[in-house]
């Protein structure tokens, strides 16, 4: 579906001068490097998250993927096209999703928007009847499409705008930032919403968020990048294998433990009745044998430590 080999982009940016002469003639530029030769491929019905701290070149590939920037360098193949030549039917087999970007119309209702994509889209009266009650029945909104977009809550015109880019059945999905600043129950909504979306209709989605929660919830491939090269590409369970040398240990106590005890372990909280140790994922047996020992709990859970914490690593040490 995506083959990239050696994809560079380099933004220039001009460099005020002495004069407005040499600003005009003689310009000089700039160079900011925001992908750096990196290569992967994507194949039909995965869903990838694509992670990495501001400015390292997550949306910048999508937009390259997507035919909206072009390239410095370096070879693209998205569905058989080179996107930049924004061929219609190339155009017709994708959608990109921006959490801080509006395509429906604030004052008309979103089913209005429908029907104008439906005509930008050429999609048939019967297709389109059947993809729009999919998606209102997987998102279970039929009752908000014909309410002024300017009357509905943040999360509500999310899922509009979800519609509006789904409706012509793309083959590939481009996801940037699709939960920012929703709360936690729209964010929630949304991550099922994909999530049932893209096993149902085996669907192909590239997913950038800073809410890891949305990634670790979805996507079963992550390609980390930073400062424009990609640093990791793999299996969320390889990262967590790899990376990860620590484990989270849960307890709800029944006494209040000595004070020994709370100084000899490394706590992440404790506010009794709970309390939170970080231990070494080598130490994890002789650990619980020592908090059985020495003191009374109710319930123990042992967890991975969390993803935030992992790419946390990963990036300061690349």
């Amino acid at each position: 579906m995506i083959t990239v080999k050696n994809l560079t982009k380099i933004y220039k940016t001009p460099i005020r001068q002495k004069n407005l002469f040499q600003d005009i003639f003689f310009r000089k530029y700039k160079e900011t490097i925001a992908l750096d030769n990196i290569s992967f491929s994507i194949d039909e019905n995965e869903f990838v998250g694509f992670i990495g701290p501001n400015g390292a070149g997550k949306t910048t590939t999508m937009k390259i993927l997507s035919g909206i920037l072009y390239p410095t360098s370096g070879e693209i193949d998205v569905l058989g096209f080179y996107p930049f030549d924004k061929k219609e039917k190339f155009l017709k087999q994708i959608s990109f999703v921006m959490g801080q970007k509006n395509q429906l119309i604030w004052d008309l209702p979103a089913i209005d928007s429908f029907l104008l994509n439906k005509e930008i889209y050429e999609i048939e009266d019967n297709q389109f009847k059947k993809n729009l009650n999919n998606l209102t029945s997987i998102l279970n909104c039929s009752n908000l499409i014909n309410k002024p977009v300017k009357s509905l809550s943040l999360g509500e015109r999310m899922k509009m705008e979800l519609i509006a880019s789904f409706l012509h059945d793309p083959k590939i999905i481009f996801l940037d930032e699709p939960t920012i600043g929703l709360d936690i129950f729209s964010q929630e909504a949304i991550r099922n919403f994909l999530k049932t979306y893209q096993k149902e209709f085996k669907k192909t989605i590239i997913l950038t968020s800073h809410y890891l929660e949305d990634v670790k919830k979805l996507a079963k491939r992550l390609i980390i990048i930073n400062q424009g090269k990609i640093i990791y590409d793999g299996s969320l369970k390889n990262i967590i294998d790899f990376y990860s040398k620590e484990k989270i240990i849960r307890l709800t106590l029944e006494k209040r433990p000595e004070d020994n005890f709370l100084k000899k372990h490394s706590l992440l909280k404790y506010q009794f009745p709970f309390l939170v140790l970080k231990v070494k994922k080598n130490q994890i047996n002789q650990i619980v044998s020592q908090l059985n020992e020495e003191i009374d709990y109710s319930d123990i859970t042992i967890e991975d430590e969390p993803i935030e914490e992992i790419i946390k690593k990963i990036l300061k040490n690349n």
